[in-house]
């Protein structure tokens, strides 16, 4: 299957090509092959401390606090002045997400949310740019004269962890920032529950809804990773309501499912999330990976791998079937997958910071397939229903499971690079055999 994006010529210059003299056309612009989202911009910075220098700034060794604005700068540049800080990653769920999705595309994603508008070389900010992929597009996000987020992560002498939290103004993204017309051309709408759950007074929620409205204007499925048990288990009743009224596509773990729905079995959970939207990717650590959505019942597809045993009886006998929204089902079929753990998980676990969202940057890239095969190609009979994934629900499993296995492997949750694989190999379709 052909993924968008470059991949490797046979030649540097194709023997086949017309004269360059005479093909004077602008290169080609793809519309709808993109992903677009909203995040709190911040960046993760590591340091070791002595004891003397937590009690100066009133944290307690072991524990994680929200600092103010003052104490942070303050924090920040006693850091940076005695060259304490090993470490500054850009961070944020949803940059990490659409980051991943740019590496492995090597396509454009477009990030919204707040910059500083002064950058220090060197600075947290600076980093923040450094570390981001040159295939995410950073041109709307909005300035603001302050800094962004920033997560401290001090080791104390005893190798102890003690956090240090600072939002900074990543909160701040006002609703007339949010671009219609990028949202508009997009594939999905990926957003994370912090966004909803801000401080009275912060402008980041409408903000997102101003987002959502322009979504579903445009028909443009909105995907909703789920960020932690600690936000849904709040007000799950909040969430139930919010993913049934908003959003087509929930991304979470099997903690997060069981916050969400009451369920300890992330294959249940799985179902039950169902009720409220179109597709559901669930990822429950050592068991695997797990996805749930609809097909029609007419066209479904039985698989050839073994059928699984669980708590919905021989569950994956459809998973060769490609996934649909449920507004776009005559008779819809619930359709299930799982994968277990890409080679048994690796053999010393790195990282588990960013899994999910490696895991989601794999389930943008098919879907943002799909819309670029069909502008491509739009008579193929791929297209012949309104299938959202390009893949069957099994093969996405099997791409997100092993884009997982990358992100377990390495100390940062956002890929430096693609897969050692091409996505080609790892995706070959049941449709295109």
């Amino acid at each position: 299957m052909k993924f968008p994006g470059k991949r490797k010529s046979k030649h540097y210059f194709p023997v086949n090509a017309r004269d360059p003299l005479l093909q004077a056309t602008p290169q080609e612009q793809e519309e709808g092959s993109w992903v677009v989202g909203i995040d709190q911009t911040l960046v993760d910075i590591e340091a070791k401390v002595d004891d003397d220098f937590l009690q100066r700034y009133g944290l307690s060794a072991g524990h994680s606090l929200v600092i103010d604005d003052a104490t942070a700068e303050a924090l920040y540049n006693e850091l940076m002045r005695d060259a304490l800080i090993s470490h500054q990653f850009a961070g944020g769920t949803i940059g990490n997400t659409l980051h991943n999705y740019s590496v492995l595309a090597d396509d454009r994603s477009v990030l919204l949310g707040v910059m500083c508008n002064n950058i220090q070389i060197g600075g947290y900010a600076y980093r923040y740019l450094c570390n981001t992929s040159s295939r995410m597009d950073l041109n709307f996000l909005q300035g603001v004269d302050g800094a962004i987020g920033r997560c401290f992560t001090l080791i104390g002498e005893q190798g102890e962890r003690t956090f240090a939290i600072s939002p900074g103004l990543m909160n701040q993204l006002q609703a007339d920032s949010i671009p219609e017309e990028v949202i508009a051309g997009a594939s999905a709408l990926v957003l994370t529950s912090y966004l909803v759950r801000c401080q009275p007074g912060e402008p980041m929620p409408a903000a997102t809804l101003r987002a959502i409205e322009y979504a579903k204007k445009h028909d443009v499925p909105v995907v909703l990773t789920l960020g932690t048990k600690y936000v849904i288990q709040d007000d799950p009743q909040f969430w139930r309501d919010f993913l049934r009224d908003h959003v087509s596509i929930v991304a979470m773990n099997e903690e997060e499912a069981l916050a969400l729905t009451g369920e300890q079995d992330p294959l249940l959970a799985s179902n039950i999330a169902l009720d409220w939207v179109d597709l559901v990717l669930c990822t429950a650590g050592p068991t695997g990976l797990y996805m749930a959505g609809f097909t029609e019942d007419e066209f479904k597809r039985k698989t050839n791998h073994p059928l699984l045993p669980g708590a919905i009886a021989e569950f994956n006998q459809y998973e060769f079937s490609r996934a649909m929204r449920h507004q776009d089902c005559q008779q819809p079929l619930r359709i299930f997958s799982h994968i277990a753990p890409y080679m048994g998980g690796p053999e010393k676990i790195m990282n588990t910071n960013g899994a999910g969202d490696g895991a989601l940057a794999a389930l943008l890239h098919d879907i943002t397939a799909n819309n670029f095969h069909r502008q491509k190609v739009p008579n193929s009979s791929k297209h012949a229903r309104g299938y959202l994934t390009y893949s069957s629900l099994a093969q996405v499993c099997k791409y997100a499971n092993r884009v997982s296995y990358q992100v377990l492997n390495q100390h940062s949750p956002r890929l430096m690079r693609g897969l050692p694989e091409r996505e080609d190999s790892l995706e070959e379709s049941y449709w295109d055999r």
